[in-house]
């Protein structure tokens, strides 16, 4: 049965008053949103994180082995490749997210929000190059959009899986650039299927900005700040969903940070609005 994660939030509220006043209760998306974009309350926040660190992952593709869970290495290893950091400088100052490469020449998808009034847009690829890009197309109803590398070739695009195989209880693996850590892997298992999750839309003028929602995948390997637009990926090495936001408590700050409860959009409506997006 489909879950509506802002209606158990709100739920809980109700019974708990206290509990949100002492901790309060973020779900946002996975860019950090505190330096592109402010901060972000309400209950689902996504990931863009701030270029504070760097630190490049790269490994070659090796012959994955699905039977053991031992083997996230070797996933890691396959997909490193086609993964990228998205770097982002807005009039309100400077973001990271992170990407996944769809064509050798360049064609990277990555979230709406990441880069959302992006002034200038450049790509850090798994080889530690940074080159210009461009945004080609976006679709703040999903929360996904295209970037154009500048200059590249022979890049490794990712392979898609089919997001309506995933079962609860399957292995995962999630790679981003957390806290501008880039090719950062963390591991785990899908938690839930279906969960409706609303974030916070991108501006859209003088009307403010209108909500956002999907259902999603639930996964409890950890994303935080800087995962937006990065892969979750299967046993076998196929993206399964884009990383797109957390559920977190917060401090009075605003800060929020992973406590094992992430959503990423599924593969399949994902294949399904590329091809729209340019």
């Amino acid at each position: 049965m489909t879950q509506d994660f802002t209606a158990l939030r709100g739920s809980l509220e109700e019974r708990a008053p206290f509990w949100r006043r002492r901790t309060g209760t973020v779900v946002t998306a996975a860019a950090l949103a505190a330096a592109l974009f402010g901060g972000v309350t309400g209950g689902v926040v996504g990931a863009l994180n701030a270029p504070d660190a760097s630190v490049t992952a790269v490994s070659s593709p090796v012959a994955l082995n699905a039977s053991s869970t031992s083997d996230v290495s070797a996933i890691a290893a396959s997909v490193l490749p086609s993964v990228v950091q998205v770097n982002v400088v807005s009039a309100q100052g400077q973001g990271v997210g992170s990407g996944v490469v769809l064509t050798a020449d360049g064609r990277i998808l990555t979230n709406n929000h990441v880069v959302a009034g992006a002034q200038q847009v450049t790509v850090t690829l798994s080889d530690g190059r940074t080159v210009d890009a461009t945004v080609v197309g976006t679709d703040p109803s999903s929360d996904l959009a295209l970037v154009q590398a500048s200059g590249v070739s022979g890049l490794t695009p990712a392979k898609f899986g089919d997001s309506d195989q995933v079962k609860v209880g399957d292995q995962v693996v999630a790679i981003g650039s957390p806290e501008g850590l880039q090719g950062t892997v963390t591991s785990g298992i899908v938690s839930a299927l279906d969960r409706t999750v609303t974030v916070p839309g991108t501006s859209t003028g003088r009307r403010g900005s209108s909500a956002v929602s999907y259902q999603a995948i639930q996964t409890d390997a950890s994303i935080n700040p800087g995962n937006s637009g990065g892969p979750l990926i299967n046993s076998a090495g196929q993206v399964v969903g884009i990383n797109s936001a957390i559920y977190s408590p917060a401090s009075e700050s605003g800060e929020a940070g992973s406590v094992g409860i992430g959503f990423a959009i599924p593969s399949n409506q994902v294949q399904q609005i590329i091809g729209q997006l340019g």
